[in-house]
């Protein structure tokens, strides 16, 4: 396959930075096939495009993680080489959410309506409960937010245990739902900034853009890593039950190696939750 020789796992590993504009490329490529094929579907095919391209890098890349549990490495060993290839999937995702959100920005209004109409109907229907709340406490707040999150952690790791690549569909999603947001908030403020001020002060453009991609990444970033960790726990599960007999005590390190990636997780959540109900308010 053509998307195969242009990265594997241990390229991925080596350079992860180059993760960036792989995902940009993906998300480009598929939203010029979307509106080119399904337009009046283009908000979930492109999703659909963008996810099946990256399934022989995240396929490979599980059986490659998977490999290192049958050697005899310890648990912090394991943790840090799970962690090259975790900021290698994290690089693709930045990669993603920049295309998202350039498209947003950069792209026709008419074409953006069709283009975002599904993650912008999931963003306002989540901005219309939070409006539609009593004044509530801060940690009842965060308790929601937390326990949706691990809802939508437990998802990929059974999408990844079942699929074995599955949980990329999701994630590819909430690329495309944050990329919407931070080139809605961007949109909406260089339009306030034209009406006031005029295109001479080129650096609030800039500055409009730093700060939309900081406000959603400053939570986001420790969210969406959560998310990549359960999603590989969940697929190096599944490659282990296809390959080792149960009871085996090589397949009992594995699903050691697989708990502390999930232990991990929910940490991870724990600290996005915080910091998207105490830091980011007290910041925007």
């Amino acid at each position: 396959m053509v998307l195969e020789s242009l990265v594997n796992p241990a390229k991925m590993e080596k350079t992860p930075g180059n993760m960036i504009f792989l995902g940009f490329l993906y998300c480009c490529v598929a939203v010029v096939l979307a509106l080119w094929i399904f337009r009046t579907y283009a908000s979930l095919i492109m999703v659909f495009f963008t996810a099946m391209a990256c399934i022989p890098l995240i396929y490979h890349t599980i059986k490659w993680e998977e490999e290192k549990d049958m050697q005899d490495f310890t648990e912090v060993m394991l943790l840090k080489e799970h962690a090259r290839a975790l900021t290698g999937f994290m690089y693709l995702f930045i990669g993603f959410v920049l295309a998202f959100t350039a498209m947003y920005v950069f792209l026709p209004s008419s074409t953006v309506s069709v283009l975002f109409e599904s993650q912008s109907n999931t963003i306002n229907a989540i901005n219309g409960k939070m409006t539609g709340m009593t004044v509530a406490a801060s940690m009842s707040l965060f308790g929601k937010i937390f326990l949706n999150n691990v809802k939508v952690l437990v998802f990929c790791l059974l999408f990844s245990f079942l699929y074995g690549t599955g949980g990329i569909f999701i994630l590819s999603w909430n690329a495309s739902v944050i990329g919407t947001a931070i080139g809605n908030f961007i949109r909406t403020n260089i339009s306030l900034i034209s009406n006031t001020v005029g295109f001479e002060s080129v650096g609030s453009y800039f500055q409009i853009f730093s700060i939309g991609l900081f406000k959603y990444s400053l939570h986001g970033i420790p969210e969406i890593l959560a998310y990549f960790a359960g999603g590989l726990a969940g697929g190096i599960i599944s490659v282990a039950v296809i390959r080792h007999d149960f009871g085996n005590r090589k397949f009992e390190h594995v699903l050691l190696d697989s708990a502390d990636l999930i232990l991990l997780s929910i940490v991870l959540l724990l600290v996005a939750g915080l910091i998207e109900v105490f830091v980011t308010p007290a910041i925007f």
